[in-house]
């Protein structure tokens, strides 16, 4: 099975988690997946600086920068199958 079809499982699997994981984990599944699926983030962020919850967003996916679609992909399967014990 290819890296792609496993990440797209993985996905799957993060939509049917038994138990909702906390913000900070699902900052980094959201900035994993941006990661895998576009690269790395634009250079402006969100343009409403009361958006707390964009900006977090754009912060965690910024983070990684430089990170390959590869890694990111490994990384994401790796938490959600670590979620999914």
């Amino acid at each position: 099975m290819s890296i792609q079809e496993t990440f797209e499982q993985a996905v799957a699997a993060s939509k049917t988690l038994t138990t909702r994981p906390d913000n900070n984990i699902l900052l980094k599944l959201y900035s994993l997946y941006k990661q895998a699926t576009e690269g790395d983030a634009p250079d402006a962020g969100p343009s409403n600086p009361f958006d707390f919850i964009a900006k977090a967003k754009y912060d965690a996916w910024s983070a990684l920068e430089g990170l390959t679609g590869e890694d990111a992909m490994n990384q994401y399967i790796s938490l959600v199958n670590d979620l999914k014990k």
